[in-house]
C-alpha cells in the first residue's frame, strides 16, 4: 500500500539574488521572511512563509552539499499556484500599482477543488506566479 501525503508543507525555489527574492514576495504576495537555522553547522536559510506553509529560498550558486536539492536548480524554472481571498480584480489593481506585467488573466482555471479565477504575474527571476482565488 503506497504512503498517502495530506498537504504540502514546504517547497523550495532556487533564485538568482535571494534579498531581491524576498522583497518582491513580501511586497507583492504579503509573505513573511524568516531566516532560521538548519543545524548541522550550516549556514542560515531564508524562507518565506505564508498561513502553514513556507518557501525556502536556496541561491542558485549555494553548494550541494550545504543545500540537498533537486539535480537540475534552475532559477525561474518554477510555476507557483497561490490562494487569496482578494478578488481577481483586486490582485490585478495590486500589480498594477506596483509596476507588475500581467501575463495573463483574469482567466478560469481548473484547481485541485473546483473551478479558480486565477492572475498569472513572474516573480523577479521569471517563474510563473499564479494568483487565484476559487469561484463561489
Amino acid at each position: 500500500m503506497p504512503v498517502k501525503v495530506h498537504s504540502l508543507d514546504h517547497l523550495v525555489i532556487n533564485v538568482t539574488d535571494v534579498a531581491r527574492t524576498v522583497a518582491w514576495y513580501q511586497k507583492i504576495l504579503g509573505m513573511e521572511a524568516r531566516v532560521f537555522d538548519p543545524g548541522g553547522g550550516k549556514a542560515p536559510r531564508t524562507s518565506l512563509s505564508f498561513g502553514d506553509q513556507k518557501i525556502n529560498v536556496r541561491p542558485h550558486n549555494a553548494d550541494k552539499v550545504e543545500w540537498f536539492t533537486a539535480d537540475h536548480e534552475t532559477p525561474g524554472s518554477e510555476d507557483l499556484c497561490f490562494l487569496t481571498t482578494a478578488t481577481p480584480d483586486e490582485v490585478v489593481a495590486h500589480l498594477e500599482a506596483n509596476g507588475i506585467a500581467i501575463e495573463e488573466g483574469p482567466v478560469p482555471k481548473q484547481g485541485a477543488r473546483g473551478t479558480l479565477r486565477s492572475v498569472y504575474c513572474r516573480d523577479p527571476d521569471g517563474s510563473l506566479i499564479e494568483i487565484a482565488s476559487y469561484e463561489d
